[in-house]
């Protein structure tokens, strides 16, 4: 795709709308390699100058997504990239697979999720 202001737009406004819906606060959005490589090194650590790979890169500790908007397809790519990211966000401690994927599918389908706490260890007295 081809990144213009009104696609620029429309990206930021579904960030919005699925940070809001995934309970996470609204990430810094990065959506060429340029703005990734001009991102302060210690942002970027790890995927810095592979970035360019992937349709998306979640920087789970600054809260910094890059979409990849040019190797991105289509909007439905687009859309599923994006939730995809925002799902890395809330759900930090989830690694791919099924139970990912699902959560994917259900964020596409507009499921809201609550604010992500760490479990608390309740001892037995």
């Amino acid at each position: 795709m081809k990144l213009d202001p009104e696609l620029k737009l429309q990206i930021l406004e579904k960030v919005g709308i699925y940070s809001n819906r995934f309970s996470i606060p609204e990430p810094t959005i990065l959506l060429t390699t340029k703005e990734v490589l001009d991102a302060p090194k210690a942002m970027t650590e790890g995927r810095r100058t592979s970035a360019y790979k992937y349709y998306g890169v979640s920087y789970l500790q600054h809260n910094l997504v890059f979409i990849n908007v040019r190797k991105i397809p289509d909007e439905k790519t687009l859309e599923n990239t994006i939730v995809h990211e925002l799902i890395h966000m809330r759900f930090p401690y989830l690694a791919h697979g099924k139970r990912f994927n699902k959560l994917v599918r259900q964020g596409l389908r507009g499921k809201s999720f609550l604010p992500y706490r760490k479990r608390s260890i309740v001892s037995a007295i």
